[in-house]
């Protein structure tokens, strides 16, 4: 399936579940596709304490790793209101940071001034992140 197919499944997959399970108000939802050809959805999980809160994605995240598939793309939808457009949120540092496990190859949805489905490497978000810092073959016993 090439990139493009991928990344509108994603969108569609995110905009049914945030309409299933907000069909009123606030609405957001994650999702990841594997190398396996696989698709992950989830949700955040409500907290009276935000501090206990994780991010929309995270859940997808974890459910990939469950099954060791490498994510190759990510993506986190959200709504303010179900009369409001979509809105695609790049991913958060801790979101990068998670992410990275699977290498600065995964393909991420992000937000930009034209609000179009838009994809890019993690590279590009993050050009100077702290691995780079130490040697290729190193970082990748650190995911053994």
């Amino acid at each position: 399936m090439r990139d493009y197919d991928i990344e509108k499944e994603m969108y569609r997959m995110a905009v049914e579940l945030i309409k299933k399970r907000y069909p009123l108000g606030w609405g957001g939802a994650g999702v990841i596709h594997t190398s396996a050809g696989n698709y992950y959805t989830s949700v955040s999980m409500d907290a009276a304490n935000a501090a206990a809160v994780l991010c929309i994605e995270t859940g997808a995240m974890l459910e990939a790793h469950k099954y060791n598939e490498k994510v190759t793309h990510c993506m986190c939808l959200v709504r303010e209101d179900e009369k409001s457009d979509f809105m695609v949120l790049s991913p958060c540092g801790i979101c990068q940071e998670r992410l990275r496990y699977w290498g600065e190859d995964v393909q991420v949805a992000v937000t930009n001034d034209t609000n179009e489905l838009k994809f890019v490497e993690l590279k590009e978000l993050q050009p100077y992140h702290w691995t780079k810092a130490y040697p290729a073959d190193e970082i990748e016993h650190w995911t053994d």
